[in-house]
């Protein structure tokens, strides 16, 4: 299955939304609250809105038989998950981050098909960092529009020299005794899920635990493709696989990303922690 159209295609959306994004950046930024799919109120800003919609308007005329998932538009859910190929939209990952002005959000381009991850763009306008995958067909970094690089995670094994991806704008004292548990070698915050995973994708760091059950298909779709073709693991927290297909986009379960070196002894080592901090599985909604 050959993929390059739909991988220039949203290239070529990324890049555009970034563009737009840094306009809305260089102004005074305005942000609004919405309540998000998990009811939670959530930032906003008409950047958000205005990438969106780019790459929504951008994707539907190309590619006019897929599904389309955005965080900023409202989920056709009957007809999404009646569809082979479904695109997971992040206009902005990391809102925060962009209101803040300090660099770290991304334009999320995902692409599933049978509810696997199969391609995947994640561009970081303010450090003008391309990752992008294909199934199949490896993962690769362009930076600064500089030539591509091929993107290969670290072979660490040992946790105490590990380095540990966490949210910079989400630090809690669960995650703190995740750490002191695991004995990391180090911590990097950062924010942005698709920027945590990229430091994976080329060995910046090893390991990223998300214990938040309020990631959404749009935050981990992109990411995911770009880290198994750099030859790592993104699971839930519990070690099992994300699917696309269904009604319920939220990854309730959390996100474990890694080089794959220990990923099952990640699963294995979190499992006790996670009891401690009284979390059970969900099981997902059928589709």
């Amino acid at each position: 299955m050959t993929l390059t159209n739909e991988l220039e295609t949203a290239v070529a959306l990324a890049r555009a939304a970034g563009a737009k994004i840094l306009d809305f950046y260089a102004r005074e930024i305005v942000a609004e609250q919405k309540i998000g799919v998990d009811n939670f109120y959530e930032p906003v800003t008409a950047a958000d809105k205005a990438a969106s919609r780019l790459v929504v308007d951008g994707l539907a005329a190309a590619f006019p038989g897929d599904g389309i998932l955005s965080e900023e538009e409202e989920d056709a859910v009957e007809i999404r998950t009646q569809r082979e190929r479904v695109w997971m939209i992040d206009p902005i990952d990391g809102t925060l981050g962009f209101i803040k002005k300090d660099g770290d959000f991304g334009v999320q381009i995902g692409l599933s098909a049978g509810g696997r991850a199969i391609l995947g763009v994640v561009y970081l306008p303010f450090h003008d960092e391309l990752y992008y995958a294909a199934a199949g067909e490896g993962a690769f970094l362009i930076e600064k529009g500089g030539a591509p690089q091929s993107l290969q995670v670290s072979a660490e094994s040992d946790f105490t020299r590990m380095t540990l991806a966490v949210s910079r704008n989400h630090l809690s004292p669960k995650m703190a005794r995740v750490s002191q548990d695991f004995g990391f070698a180090d911590i990097t915050h950062r924010g942005s899920v698709g920027l945590k995973v990229g430091l994976i994708a080329k060995r910046s760091a090893d390991l990223y635990i998300h214990l938040s059950p309020r990631t959404k298909f749009w935050d981990s779709c992109a990411p995911q493709i770009i880290l198994e073709e750099a030859g790592g693991t993104l699971t839930d927290l519990f070690g099992a696989p994300i699917r696309y297909d269904l009604h319920d986009v939220q990854n309730h379960n959390g996100l474990l990303a890694s080089n794959g070196a220990a990923h099952d002894r990640t699963v294995a080592r979190l499992r006790p922690l996670l009891a401690e901090f009284g979390r059970l599985r969900v099981r997902s909604k059928g589709n």
